[in-house]
């Protein structure tokens, strides 16, 4: 598993690739397509397995006073990609000299003399360079005259009548989030919706009333609805546990920023510092604000024995 953060100077044993392209964030199904079609092609021909990803995010770049809208941050970008069994990794920087490239430019300077992809595989809808001017069919032509082969991906759809064979897309996973629904946003990516991150000290009002929790700032992922959520927590690589979580301001303390608190069932330990990721499994009650602390607790106690009462049910 490598990473090279440029295009320039790749090692001859990570060039003629079998490539997808595209931002993937989320590394929803759609996206698993993407890229497992390049996998196949990659084994069936002996050849590298690539994919090349863009950071910061195009959105970022082109609208940077923007709300936070990432589903996975680059760190968990790659370890969904590498989980898929690829073999390497090309993250190209957006900036504004990459964004003035002509989709010509792009084909020519970064896949063919700088990564040498022999096979490309994008979504049929992929776009790219100055002016969004290069296409799936822009691809297709030019690798027949540049030496590559090229695949286009058709759109992944839900499966029988859900939701109309609606395509899966990160559109559909973060208006699920932000209405409440991680369930539908679990349909499109195969998976729970996961935040990653450090465990950060708060105020530790938790534990003043017998319920510790772990605080994520939440960064540039997308915003959640507020409230408070059934969640599973993973330890960095190992241990899981159940728990419940709030996603909101703390109206009850007068909180301002957003901030991901976990109170985690049957765990005893310090997580300072500690990498957890959090699956938000399902919408218990919006975010509110209470009139003091013994509400505040009741309340508490309420949800975590709803939350354990879900999670009993779900498979981790």
């Amino acid at each position: 598993m490598r990473i090279f953060r440029h295009y320039q100077n790749i090692p001859d044993d990570a060039r003629g690739a079998v490539v997808a392209i595209g931002n993937f964030d989320g590394v929803h199904l759609g996206h698993r397509a993407v890229i497992g079609e390049a996998g196949a092609i990659a084994h069936a021909t002996a050849r590298p397995w690539g994919v090349l990803t863009f950071e910061p995010h195009p959105r970022a770049f082109f609208a940077p006073d923007s709300p936070p809208f990432r589903l996975t941050p680059f760190h968990a970008k790659a370890r969904l990609i590498f989980g898929l069994g690829v073999d390497t990794i090309f993250v190209q920087q957006f900036n504004k000299a990459f964004s003035s490239l002509t989709a010509e430019e792009f084909i020519e300077t970064v896949l063919v003399d700088g990564i040498g992809a022999r096979h490309v595989v994008c979504g049929y809808d992929f776009v790219f360079g100055k002016g969004r001017g290069g296409s799936a069919e822009m691809l297709l032509g030019f690798g027949k005259r540049l030496g590559f082969d090229f695949t286009a991906v058709r759109a992944q759809t839900f499966a029988g009548d859900d939701a109309a064979r609606t395509a899966y897309s990160s559109t559909g996973i973060r208006d699920a989030l932000r209405t409440g629904n991680p369930q539908a946003a679990a349909r499109i990516l195969g998976r729970p919706f996961e935040i990653e991150g450090r465990v950060i000290e708060g105020h530790q009002r938790g534990r003043t009333i017998g319920f510790p929790t772990a605080n994520l700032a939440l960064g540039t992922y997308l915003r959640p609805a507020r409230g408070v959520y059934a969640v599973r927590v993973r330890i960095g690589e190992g241990e899981e546990y159940a728990g419940v979580a709030n996603i909101g301001r703390r109206p009850t303390f007068a909180g301002e920023a957003d901030l991901l608190e976990v109170f985690l069932f049957d765990f005893t330990g310090d997580l300072y510092g500690r990498r957890l990721g959090v699956q938000l499994v399902e919408f218990l009650r919006p975010e509110k604000k209470f009139d003091g602390i013994d509400q505040l607790k009741a309340q508490i106690a309420a949800d975590s024995d709803r939350a354990r009462q879900i999670l009993s049910k779900t498979e981790p």
